[in-house]
């Protein structure tokens, strides 16, 4: 029998045309562990993968994309890692500027 924790929380495609899926399980980790501030924000998290303005590529790690959208003064910032026409969420969290990285789409 399938864990609760284990469904698929939102799947969205990214502006990049990634699939993205985030499982309960995974967001639980990133919004009690990583980012407390972050809960309850599944919809802008999604909003920032399917409409963001600026994406940017990791310096260290080509798989590595990050995914920017305005949130009041601020940024939230979704980490994404792309495999095989596919994607998934390292982290998100919301930051007061864009890290620096290859820019590879901007609105």
């Amino acid at each position: 029998m399938k864990d609760e924790k284990d469904e698929i929380l939102f799947e969205v495609i990214s502006k990049l045309d990634k699939k993205i899926r985030i499982t309960r399980k995974y967001w639980h980790k990133i919004t009690f562990i990583k980012h407390p501030s972050m809960k309850n924000k599944e919809i802008m998290v999604a909003e920032t993968l399917e409409n963001p303005t600026e994406i940017r590529q990791s310096k260290s790690d080509n798989s590595v994309f990050l995914y920017y959208r305005p949130v009041e003064e601020n940024y939230n910032a979704v980490v994404l890692k792309h495999l095989n026409g596919e994607g998934f969420i390292v982290t998100t969290y919301v930051t007061d500027k864009i890290k620096e990285g290859i820019l590879i789409w901007k609105k």
